[in-house]
């Protein structure tokens, strides 16, 4: 069996996290791994090689050392090899990395043995229209979200889903999530939790001033639009990463992107454990299905 090729992106501002990958890529060169660097993360992580594009390309996993912020610049890096993304967690929640770093020895193993298995994901399609006419377009794992920019004004949001208008919004903006994202921006805006294996998309209106202005969540083969009244001044942020200016009157469609997000997993862990490990919800007490019911 050859050596996997492994990607590995550092949150380089984290000193646990350049510590923990320095250890780790001793174990896994040993190991017989093939390892390689961004050319962001080579100062952090001295004497591994440095990817160039056709690299990542082959790339058989990506392993991520941080927290959610730099598992999606992993997704973007490894967008074009479609290698699946494992994360060790040294952030603060890290909802979309798998393991702790107290795990780095099933890592070695797993890494080591091609043991690891791969669950895809929803992400999304972004289109930006004007005049009917296509003028931007990007993709996001989280969600996308159509902004104000001044904060003394609201904009003039029209929903549509499907090719038919729900609603009108005045509102501070509105956030467009999939599953994986119903946890980040979508849960703090008031949005529901979804489970990932649910195939559904999200729509979370921010601070909406509106008699019918709740979160939805529609079709995976829907197609939701943003149409910006003729005075809105707002900006699209996808995953909080990359930015689009919009000008008055431009159309923003959000769908499922035909190319899903690739995440490996060690382990079958539960979603609902993770949700009580990670918001650390109150379940003392309890007690289990009774011994008739199994």
């Amino acid at each position: 069996m050859s050596g996997a090729r492994v990607l590995l992106v550092v949150n380089t501002a984290n000193p646990d996290a350049v510590s923990v990958a320095t250890d780790l890529v001793a174990r896994l060169a040993a190991s017989g791994a093939s390892l390689m660097v961004t050319a962001d993360d080579r100062m952090a992580l001295t004497g591994v090689a440095v990817a160039n594009d056709e690299d990542i390309r082959a790339a058989d996993l990506v392993l991520v050392f941080g927290g959610d912020g730099t598992m999606l610049r992993a997704a973007e890096i490894a967008r074009s090899s479609g290698a699946p993304i494992l994360g060790l967690n040294l952030g603060h929640v890290g909802f979309l990395a798998e393991l702790e770093p107290e795990a780095a020895d099933a890592v070695v193993h797993a890494i080591a043995q091609h043991t690891w298995t791969t669950e895809e994901r929803t992400a999304l399609d972004v289109r930006v229209t004007r005049g009917g006419q296509v003028v931007e377009s990007t993709w996001a794992l989280n969600e996308v979200s159509v902004e104000k920019i001044t904060r003394q004004r609201m904009i003039d949001v029209l929903v549509e889903v499907d090719n038919r208008p729900l609603s009108r919004w005045g509102c501070d903006g509105v956030v467009c999530a999939t599953p994986t994202g119903s946890t980040a921006y979508a849960f703090s805006a008031g949005g529901p939790v979804v489970w990932p294996e649910v195939a559904a998309l999200l729509v979370v209106p921010l601070s909406a001033h509106a008699l019918f202005a709740r979160p939805l969540v529609v079709a995976p083969t829907s197609v939701v639009a943003f149409e910006l009244g003729t005075d809105a001044q707002a900006v699209l942020w996808a995953d909080g990463r990359r930015t689009i200016t919009l000008d008055p009157s431009d159309r923003v469609e959000v769908r499922a992107a035909d190319v899903p997000v690739r995440f490996a997993r060690l382990v079958a862990s539960p979603f609902t454990d993770r949700l009580v490990a990670k918001f650390h919800l109150p379940v003392e007490g309890w007690r289990g299905r009774r011994p008739e019911a199994q």
